[in-house]
């Protein structure tokens, strides 16, 4: 089942009736309340800073793993709220990824690289570009990535991707990093939020270690993911939309990439459903029992990499 993506960007009282999420609207006394399952719920998004949210649906979402997602001043997602618990092994499975060793962290990285870049080189073949120089790229990814074939292809795949003269990836750079840096925001709330199911700590990454980002494993298993929030944003951009502001209109668009159908271990899949079999697979080779991270692939044939 898919779970819905619910999006709050105006003033709302929410609360939870007959296990259904209520919204209220108690500025406009004319104006019915809205009910939604909250089995149903896998992420909401809470913008509007005028919005009531009681502590008894926030234990309700929680025990539906529904991820909360809120947002800061400039509308971008900022916060994530997760159980404590989101997996009955969840101590023996912290246990596993804690002893992982160092040879195992860097084939992992190498594998997470190399998914990323193929997926970018195919995105490229999917728009008409020539993916040769980032196929290069993936050649050269030797273990632990250590000489930065990822940020090579990186800066190559963005000069190129998008036809906007000096175009490049810097969050407080030129429109779409607007909407990329949203895109990436979702991408990662779905990243933790599979972690946490899959008895992981986000906080734990196999290449990133920041010691102030409390999400590095989620940064680590969402890069081979990064294109398909890349392939809405170009579609968005070549639309012809005013992209130097998040719209309500683009914003819905970007808040469908949980829902996204990936191809995954060669069949479709959405985005969140394939985030989980990627982070269970994560678990497998920490536990032993895998040497493989499975990692979804844009649907395209790649058979000379």
């Amino acid at each position: 089942m898919i779970k819905r993506t619910i999006f709050f960007g105006n003033p709302a009282y929410l609360s939870t009736r007959n296990e259904q999420l209520v919204v209220g609207f108690r500025e406009c006394e004319n104006k019915e309340d809205k009910t939604i399952p909250i089995e149903d719920l896998g992420f909401i998004v809470l913008e509007h800073p005028q919005i009531t949210i009681t502590n008894g649906l926030i234990r309700k979402l929680i025990e539906n793993k529904t991820a909360v997602i809120t947002c800061n001043a400039q509308h971008l997602p900022t916060g994530f709220l997760q159980p404590l618990q989101g997996h009955s092994e969840q101590t023996e499975r912290y246990r596993h990824q804690l002893n992982a060793s160092i040879p195992l962290k860097k084939n992992l990285w190498q594998q997470t690289v190399i998914a990323k870049i193929k997926n970018q080189a195919l995105h490229f073949k999917r728009l008409g570009k020539n993916p040769l120089r980032l196929k290069r790229y993936v050649k050269e990814v030797k273990t632990a990535d250590h000489d930065n074939q990822e940020a090579l292809a990186a800066a190559f795949y963005f000069q190129n991707l998008f036809d906007i003269p000096d175009f490049s990836r810097n969050q407080k750079g030129i429109a779409p990093n607007n909407l990329l840096n949203y895109g990436y925001a979702i991408l990662r709330a779905v990243a933790a939020r599979a972690l946490v199911s899959s008895g992981l700590l986000p906080s734990v990454g196999i290449f990133h270690s920041n010691k102030y980002n409390a999400y590095t494993l989620a940064d680590d298993v969402m890069e081979p993911y990064r294109p398909f929030v890349d392939q809405v944003v170009y579609d968005i951009v070549e639309t012809g939309a005013n992209i130097e502001n998040l719209t309500t209109q683009i914003k819905s668009e970007l808040l469908m990439i949980p829902a996204l159908d990936v191809k995954i271990d060669g069949k479709m899949s959405p985005l969140m459903n394939a985030m989980s079999r990627t982070t269970n697979s994560l678990w497998e080779c920490f536990y032993g029992s895998s040497r493989k991270i499975l990692y979804p692939e844009m649907s395209l044939h790649f058979a000379d990499v």
